[in-house]
């Protein structure tokens, strides 16, 4: 049985599920383990982290804390609030969208490779010649917000490190749409999405990829990447205050627990705010050398769990343009079938278009067939996520329409 408790009723002895938080806040490598060692436990109160989910039936329970049931409640009611928001029309169709998409992927690989090798030997980076780039992801966000989003999260481990930059400048301007900010606003909030990691350059490789837990002086040295990216860009001096703001404060948390210097409330600004939510999301969504992707679903549920971390309107707002059930995400249906969502509606948060491809009932595939939740005529809906990783399916990618990244 799973508890969540506060840091501070954690003990010697109590087995640690997990640790409410993203992995890139904290050094811990392993998700699971037995806390036997005092130092680990110093080590999880100072790392910022404010809750930790233990397993009683492992390890010594505490009186108090929150069971499963009571925190997905509160999500649910929460995610059920933003769900009740009207949604945007689209420009695009999902099809002609995601193809569009992949080219952008494609086009914009080796200039990403380009600018973090430049970084990486020392050079001034030229943020200049970003914006072509940055407009170019702009127009493909406002056509269909999803497809570029989702392509994206198709990256390789090995590619991570730069086309996450790609990634975070879309949801970045996607997320300033949301919010309603004007054109300069949402061309400053991509641009700073695209050099918000720029201090990962300068990391040491072995550190940067390592396949396991980060001992304190590695994890030390990792947490100097926003401060020595933004150095380098003050050095170029072609960005603005806005997207300096990003690269050194994108870690920061709104309870004052995050780095590099511990902001908290209204001294973190908007646009920090927004890149803190978008640079974890795609993090958590991502393959990485030492880390398997989270579905999006889960992602955002446990996003949504991590109080102190994001400011709630941002979260809500970005919860909003990412949709309940993002693109790719498996999903159970009332009927009984398996789906995965293939376009974000128009009509309701909660009724994606899906590809249904598999009945549990008679636990056979069946012909895919592409159903709108939200149709007139429908009367199937979502009642559940399911973990992809627990059934036996590897053309989950192909089922949305994922294109290939190759080339």
């Amino acid at each position: 049985m799973l508890k969540r408790i506060s840091v501070d009723q954690l003990r010697i002895g109590m087995f640690v599920q997990e640790l409410c938080g993203s992995w890139m806040d904290h050094p811990f490598w392993r998700a699971k383990f037995m806390l036997r060692d005092p130092a680990d436990l110093g080590r999880i109160s100072d790392s910022g982290v404010k809750e930790v989910w233990i397993d009683i039936s492992r390890g010594a329970d505490v009186q108090g804390g929150r069971t499963e049931e009571d925190v997905r409640e509160e999500v649910e009611r929460e995610l059920e609030f933003v769900a009740s928001m009207p949604m945007p029309m689209l420009e695009e169709s999902a099809g002609n969208a995601v193809d569009r998409a992949a080219a952008l992927y494609r086009k914009s690989r080796p200039q990403m490779i380009s600018m973090f090798n430049e970084a990486r030997l020392g050079r001034a980076v030229a943020a200049d010649s970003c914006v072509p780039l940055v407009d170019e992801i702009s127009h493909s966000v406002m056509s269909n917000p999803g497809a570029l989003i989702s392509v994206v999260r198709l990256k390789t481990s090995d590619e991570y490190t730069y086309m996450h930059s790609v990634a975070v400048c879309a949801l970045m301007v996607a997320l300033a749409r949301q919010l309603g900010l004007g054109p300069k606003e949402v061309r400053e909030a991509g641009l700073a999405g695209m050099l918000h990691d720029l201090g990962k350059a300068l990391m040491p490789m072995p550190v940067l990829n390592k396949p396991g837990k980060l001992s304190d002086e590695e994890f030390a040295i990792m947490r100097t990447h926003p401060a020595r990216g933004h150095a380098m860009l003050v050095e170029g001096g072609t960005v603005s205050a806005a997207v300096l703001d990003v690269c050194l404060h994108h870690h920061e948390k709104v309870d004052g627990s995050g780095y590099p210097q511990r902001l908290k409330g209204d001294q973190i600004s908007l646009i920090a705010k927004m890149g803190a939510v978008c640079d974890v999301y795609d993090a958590i969504t991502s393959k990485r050398p030492y880390k398997s992707a989270w579905d999006p679903v889960e992602a955002l549920r446990k996003m949504a769990q991590w109080k102190g971390h994001f400011d709630i309107a941002v979260f809500q707002a970005f919860v909003k343009t990412v949709g309940i059930y993002p693109v790719g995400s498996l999903v159970r249906l009332q009927s009984g079938k398996l789906a995965v969502v293939a376009e974000q509606s128009t009509h309701s948060l909660l009724k994606p278009k899906v590809k249904v491809f598999f009945s549990t009932k008679s636990n056979m595939r069946i012909l895919p067939e592409l159903l709108d939740l939200g149709g007139p005529w429908c009367q199937d809906k979502v009642i559940s996520c399911e973990d992809p990783e627990k059934w036996p399916f590897n053309d989950l990618e192909q089922l949305w329409g994922a294109p290939s990244l190759l080339g």
